[in-house]
């Protein structure tokens, strides 16, 4: 590999500014998002739910009260909707839950 030269480096500090300037830009807001839909595929299929309260404890005995996507390690923030990592592109409900929830190291 060789040594990067003081042109080279300008050129590589320059692309990184601008995309550092541009990229607040172009980030996507939890409220921008589409909500997940509990009736999707995907969202059956982790019986998600906007409700954490409405889960049934006889089918999804690994539920935990107190368990909801604000307090899960896959959820991307956001006060009443924030996206999840396992519904890329989608909102969640903060309040909601689904049978991928891992809880938040404390």
């Amino acid at each position: 590999m060789k040594p990067m030269t003081r042109r080279g480096f300008g050129r590589a500090f320059a692309g990184f500014a601008a995309a550092a300037v541009t990229a607040p830009a172009t980030l996507v807001h939890a409220a921008d998002m589409p909500h997940v839909d509990p009736e999707d595929a995907q969202a059956k299929a982790l019986a998600y739910t906007h409700d954490a309260s409405s889960v049934d404890t006889a089918k999804h005995p690994n539920f935990v009260a107190g368990s909801n996507c604000a307090n899960c390690q896959l959820y991307l923030g956001g006060d009443e909707w924030g996206g999840c990592g396992i519904f890329p592109g989608k909102a969640v409900n903060a309040n909601g839950w689904c049978s991928a929830y891992a809880k938040k190291p404390a």
